[in-house]
């Protein structure tokens, strides 16, 4: 089934995944808001694709007390709106083993970033969403880091896990819930953005060259959105996915059948 969403919100579109997936969703026919920090960026994005494809709103989503009025005033001049493509997302090494060195701010800043803003954003846009006369859609770019932590970014590895597990219970429960809201994840491998440069991760040299070329990504990455996907892992990312993680969410699923038949029982 061919992507069917008409206007994407795309959140952390000034750069790497998140302005390549717009890109490639305005060459695919389909109509974007791409959200981010640094207007400049944003606003080059526009000039390249048109601002009858794409409009940009600056918006910091680590304010969040500021996430509900955003997203009141993005719903208001985008009544269409049917996707919400969440994809912000900041990496930082830290050594443990060292606690003099590890920054508490930048632990919350990475935590608040690249999960709790993604909570508060989906409680904002999901009422919108569930109104719809048609099918909607949440996409939450995780990792494979998410299933594998590595041993230098143990922080952002965790908050990608919180969001996974996250992901996995927002999809059942939308499947009861009013509605037609599908639930999509993305796992990305090491991609070759500015996730890791060194301005944001001194310690690594020629960071920007870590991974997966970009434009690979974006490509397998959309193979699996115009599939109808819910579950999308990509490159080394598969090798957990499809070695363990599968037959872990075999687990959870039997989870909820048993806790359903418990609360069947205690609640008669």
């Amino acid at each position: 089934m061919p992507f069917p969403y008409k206007k994407v919100l795309v959140v952390g579109a000034t750069s790497g995944i998140g302005e390549a997936l717009a890109a490639k969703l305005v060459d695919n026919g389909h109509n974007v808001v791409i959200v981010g920090r640094r207007k400049e960026k944003l606003d080059a994005f526009v000039s390249k694709h048109g601002s009858d494809k794409a409009e940009a709103a600056v918006f910091d989503i680590t304010k969040l007390d500021q996430i509900p009025q955003f997203a009141t005033d993005i719903i208001q001049k985008h009544p269409d709106l049917d996707c919400v493509l969440l994809n912000s997302g900041i990496q930082r090494g830290f050594d443990f083993s060292k606690p003099e060195t590890i920054n508490l701010d930048t632990i919350s800043e990475e935590f608040n970033t690249n999960y709790i803003s993604f909570i508060h954003l989906t409680v904002a846009f999901l009422p919108h969403l569930q109104k719809q006369q048609k099918e909607t859609s949440l996409i939450y770019t995780t990792s494979g880091l998410a299933l594998v932590p590595m041993l230098r970014c143990a922080n952002y590895c965790a908050s990608k896990a919180a969001l996974h597990h996250f992901v996995l219970v927002l999809r059942e429960q939308m499947k009861t819930g009013p509605g037609d809201v599908q639930v999509i994840e993305i796992f990305p491998p090491a991609v070759q953005t500015e996730l890791h440069d060194a301005k944001h991760q001194p310690d690594i040299k020629n960071g920007a060259k870590i991974g997966m070329p970009l434009e690979q990504f974006v490509e397998e990455t959309w193979a699996g959105l115009d599939k109808g996907e819910d579950q999308i892992p990509i490159g080394m990312s598969k090798t957990a996915f499809e070695g363990f993680e599968l037959n872990r969410q075999k687990a959870f699923h039997q989870a909820i059948e048993h806790m359903a038949e418990m609360m069947k029982k205690f609640s008669q």
